[in-house]
């Protein structure tokens, strides 16, 4: 392909592929700090409210403090009015005399394993910053306004990357008003979905076949399925991991579970759900003998009206699922949940499902420490992988968006330095940039996914407190200076 209207001239400072998270979040701290000559490109046809919920705990949101203090008291409180939470104020909470909303583990007995709190105070008396929920587009909507509209664009699909070490560049090139496949490893597999007629009026989107940019800097932020990866790992020893690798686990899920008898709805309420709103059910007879990751759980959501959804979380092979839909779904998902000894009423619940409303999704791994004589490096030259293009993982210690938010604080730590020193010329200066944040970073996220793939931090206390006070208790502005 040649890029039809490119030219010879350095267009930015730092362009981003990926306006998610991680992306914007990058390029407001680069914004704040000066650096303004910057893009953030992104595949989809136009900013529409899709993706699921996200939880944001106490290292990301110290991280997005930051990186953009702005940006974090917004999106907290967006995250706080959708938890009908506040900030830390024991007046207020006395006067709602409620419970402390807390999301239980229990056993198929009903019986309580372990409870996370789920309100803000308790996780900022912990660890010096809370926990807030917040659905995935307010998250990205949330930090994209805070950004001039001209820095942020739709429609653009990256296709390609290339160094051009005599202009002291990268180029990346990208197609616009193309039709944008399906990410196989990001998205739930759901007919529904696909069939569902989008409203953007794709003819008045802007017509081009190739657009090209250049920049000193590309931080690619696209996802597990990262197109950047895959160029940049592409005729290389690393090729091999240029694409993710199936973790072994899948989600089934039911977006709602409507008709059911009264006194089924009334069983599962006294002994599992207690009052709560989301419970995980487990047999922890079978856990304590295997890494939790080896059997199935349930997430039981309760609705309004005895209306109850569900995700289950199962070890099963890709080929098992591959085409799956419907009534499929529901009767592999009631023979896993048999297998490991389930009660009759889970199993009730989930054969009762809607047809139309099963999902499936496998889950899938960049793995932040491979064999040491073919290891990956998060950098290419002047391109940088950031958040899932780097280390995605499953969501099981809903680490997966935190952890991209501190790569952002520290993307944006190290290329302000650059910045400041005036290096965007100089190659030794950019290696040892990239260099610094692979070496925060990549210690870290080996602990992460050994905990997401195991989830020992939920099996054993003395773990679980030695891994929070790891992840959720570290001082930013202390970890910053180390890189400085």
């Amino acid at each position: 392909m040649k890029p039809e209207n490119s030219s010879p001239k350095i267009d930015y400072d730092v362009a981003i592929v990926g306006a998610g998270p991680v992306g914007l979040a990058t390029a407001l701290g680069l914004y704040e700090r000066g650096i303004e000559n910057i893009i953030v490109l992104d595949q989809t046809r136009a900013f529409r409210k899709v993706g699921q919920g996200v939880d944001l705990l106490p290292n990301g949101l110290k991280a997005l403090k930051y990186t953009h203090t702005q940006a974090y008291e917004n999106i907290k409180e967006t995250g706080n009015k959708l938890n009908n939470s506040t900030q830390p104020n024991q007046e207020t909470k006395t006067e709602k005399n409620q419970p402390v909303p807390e999301w239980a583990t229990r056993n198929v007995n009903g019986e309580e394993i372990r409870s996370i709190k789920l309100e803000y105070d308790e996780w900022f008396q912990k660890y010096g910053e809370g926990r807030v929920s917040i659905s995935w587009y307010d998250l990205q909507t949330q930090l994209r306004t805070l950004l001039p509209e001209e820095v942020v664009k739709a429609n653009h699909r990256c296709v390609n990357v290339v160094a051009e070490p005599e202009l002291k560049c990268v180029r990346a090139d990208f197609v616009s008003n193309q039709e944008v496949e399906t990410n196989p490893y990001a998205h739930w597999d759901d007919k529904q979905q696909k069939n569902r007629t989008s409203t953007v009026n794709f003819s008045q989107l802007p017509q081009s076949e190739i657009t090209s940019i250049r920049a000193k800097l590309l931080i690619a932020a696209d996802g597990i399925n990262s197109t950047v990866r895959q160029v940049i790992y592409k005729d290389t020893p690393c090729s091999l991991y240029s694409k993710p690798e199936y973790s072994g686990v899948v989600a089934i899920a039911s977006g709602g579970v409507y008709e059911i008898p009264e006194a089924l709805s009334q069983e599962i309420q006294d002994l599992f759900i207690q009052g709560s709103r989301v419970v995980t059910i487990l047999n922890q007879q079978i856990s304590e003998n295997s890494t939790e990751n080896e059997t199935p759980r349930m997430i039981l959501f309760s609705r309004q009206s005895g209306q109850y959804g569900y995700l289950i979380h199962a070890p099963l092979p890709l080929e098992l699922l591959a085409g799956k839909s419907g009534k499929e779904l529901i009767d592999i998902a009631v023979l896993e949940l048999k297998k490991a000894d389930f009660p009759e009423m889970i199993q009730q619940l989930v054969a009762l499902s809607s047809p139309e409303q099963m999902m499936q999704r496998p889950y899938y791994i960049h793995r932040a420490t491979v064999p040491a004589s073919n290891q990956p490096k998060w950098n290419m030259g002047r391109v940088v992988l950031a958040g899932d293009a780097a280390h995605g993982m499953p969501p099981f210690m809903a680490q997966g968006a935190n952890q991209g938010l501190e790569d952002a604080a520290v993307m944006t730590t190290l290329v302000t330095e650059i910045n400041k020193q005036n290096q965007w010329d100089d190659m030794a200066a950019i290696e040892t940039a990239f260099s610094k944040y692979e070496a925060l970073r990549r210690p870290l996220m080996e602990r992460v996914q050994y905990a997401t793939l195991t989830r020992l931090p939920l099996s054993s206390e003395q773990y679980g407190q030695e891994y929070a006070q790891q992840i959720y208790a570290r001082n930013f502005e202390e970890i910053m200076q180390t890189l400085l």
